[in-house]
Formats: structure tokens, sequence, C-alpha cells
């Protein structure tokens, strides 16, 4: 028996068109996407259902939150065996990581895709794509995940990498769930199917990320503190490591624990972890409050201090819930 699949459509290059001066804009969503890639019907039933029509650059967390609700509800009637999601690159990253946390554990795959080509052209990587995405919407891969080229990566793991190339996606702390060669290779750290939990459209999207880098004026993070920032990302170098001579962040992070705006401190670097400890810099920011966000990415640290500050009122609640694994987005 065939599955059937939702695929629900949001935007993104994969449905643009070029102007006249060669300028990508938003096309007729509505199109069949079945009569321009007809082998789709061969994979699963299909049912097309257009969301938003989005330059995935406009996307902002109000249109999660609808994205989320459509998923769950559609998870929730059982008719449906996967969910793929048409989706622009540019925050597709940013979009797995919400809707991974936003709804928990899963009992079917849902499966973000897209391209760097739009579809209507001659040489393009949208067919692959949108094939491979409604092939793993079959699979056993019941998590948010993103296909492209030929990789499966976990959503809350990933991040765009490449501008130009078609390998647009990359998962450096995490390896593909599914790589699809010859034939179709999961891997044995695919999460197992989990209950549906209610639905919790909960955000709190006052926080702000910021990349240290020498020279930047801790006066302008402590500002941006004291006019109503709720939480902060700071991506640290190396492995969590900050000034604290000249430059200081430390008074900063201080400050900010003194007002109850959380500080999670990720890594610049794509590969690797945060440990607090190593440091000097490190050291004394953790002493002055700042919570480690391990090996997450800057995207699922974003994302998940939204939904924590939206969901827990304790200091020491947000904290655990940061520095916990709920849909592997970070190491254990």
């Amino acid at each position: 028996m065939r599955g059937r699949l939702l695929v629900l459509l949001t935007g993104g290059t994969l449905l643009m068109r070029a102007k006249p001066s060669g300028v990508l804009e938003p096309d007729d969503v509505a199109k069949d996407l079945l009569a321009e890639v007809p082998i789709l019907e061969r994979v699963a039933e299909i049912e097309t259902r257009v969301v938003m029509n989005l330059d995935s650059a406009d996307m902002q967390p109000a249109d999660w939150v609808t994205l989320a609700r459509v998923i769950h509800e559609a998870i929730a009637c059982g008719a449906y065996t996967g969910i793929v999601i048409v989706h622009g690159t540019d925050t597709m990253a940013y979009t797995a990581s919400a809707l991974a946390l936003m709804l928990g554990p899963l009992p079917i795959p849902v499966v973000l895709t897209g391209a760097q080509r739009p579809l209507a052209e001659v040489r393009t990587d949208a067919r692959g794509n949108l094939v491979d995405a409604a092939l793993v919407a079959t699979l056993d891969v019941p998590e948010v995940c993103i296909v492209f080229h030929t990789r499966v990566l976990r959503g809350v793991r990933s991040m765009k990498r490449d501008a130009w190339g078609l390998e647009a996606f990359d998962s450096p702390n995490c390896a593909p769930l599914v790589e699809l060669g010859l034939d179709v290779d999961i891997a044995p750290h695919v999460r197992a199917a989990g209950r549906l939990r209610p639905f919790d459209a909960r955000l709190e999207t006052r926080v702000l990320s910021v990349r240290v880098f020498p020279g930047m004026d801790p006066e302008l993070v402590r500002g941006a503190i004291r006019v109503g920032v709720r939480g902060l990302v700071l991506e640290a170098y190396g492995t969590g490591n900050l000034p604290h001579l000249g430059g200081s962040l430390i008074p900063v992070l201080e400050e900010a624990t003194a007002r109850g705006v959380p500080v999670v401190v990720v890594s610049q670097c794509p590969r690797g972890a945060v440990e607090m400890g190593r440091y000097d810099g490190g050291a004394l920011a953790e002493s002055a409050g700042a919570i480690s966000g391990g090996d997450m990415t800057r995207e699922a640290a974003i994302a998940k201090l939204m939904i924590g500050l939206a969901r827990y009122d304790g200091a020491g609640d947000l904290r655990a819930y940061v520095e916990a694994d709920t849909v592997g987005e970070r190491s254990a």
C-alpha cells in the first residue's frame, strides 16, 4: 500500500521565476507539482496545500507557528504517512530547528526541501530534491529533517553552508540520517517514533544573536539588554571563549543575569562544542551566569531560547531546558 503525503508549499526559490531583469520573485505556487514532476505519483499519493508564498528571507516566527500548527493538525488527523515542506533555503535551517523543537517527538517524517535553482528552469536541482523528499517522507524517519542533494540531515542540527553549490546544507555535529545513493542507507541514530504532544504556540521573540569579534563594544550588548532584549545568544570563539580583558563581556553578562536575561553561548565554529571551563574567558562567563549551548547550532539555540523563555518562568527551569537534549539538538 502506497503512503499518502501532504506537501505544504511556503514559497522559496524552488517555486520562483525570473523577472526580465533576472531577479527572482515568487511564482504561482498553486501550480500542479504533479504536472511539473509527474514521477512523484510513483512515490506516493500526493496532496498539496499552499500555506504561504514567501521568499524565506521574509519568514518570521509567526510563520513558524502557522506552519507548525498546520503540521500538527495534519499529523493529528491521521490521514498522512508523511509531510513534505517546500521552503526557501535562506532560512530553512531556522524553520527546521523551530519546527523540531515546537512539535517534539513525531510519529511520521516531516521533511523540508527546496532548491538552489527554480523548478521552472531546465537546469535545476528542484526535481531531484522533490523526489528525494517525497521518498524520505515514506521511510521510517520520524523526525523533522532537511533533504537536499541526496542527503537527509536532522533539521535541528542543520545549517546552510553554501550559497552557490548544490550541496547547500550541512550538519557538522551530526551524521546524516539517511544517504541516498544506489540504495537508501538509513543510519542507526534516527530517533524512534513518538506520540504527538498537544500543540503549544508560545514563543518569546525578543531574542538577540550576537557574533563576538575583536573590537566589539560591550556597551552595545549592554544597551540591547537594557532596552528590552529577553534572551541573548552569544556566538563565542572556539570552545566558548570570550574576551575578559580589553573589551570584556563579563560585566555585561553579570548585568544580564541580574536582570533575568539568559545568555546562551554557542561556538562560531560549525564543528565542535562549547566547553565553558576550558579557557578563562569561558569560565568567567559561566560564573557570570552564561549557559553553555554545547554543540547546538546558532539556529537551534535561537529557536530553543525563544521557546524556553515562553514556557519556563524560573531561571533554573530554563537553564535545565536549554542544557537538555530534547529532540537531538545537542549531544547528551
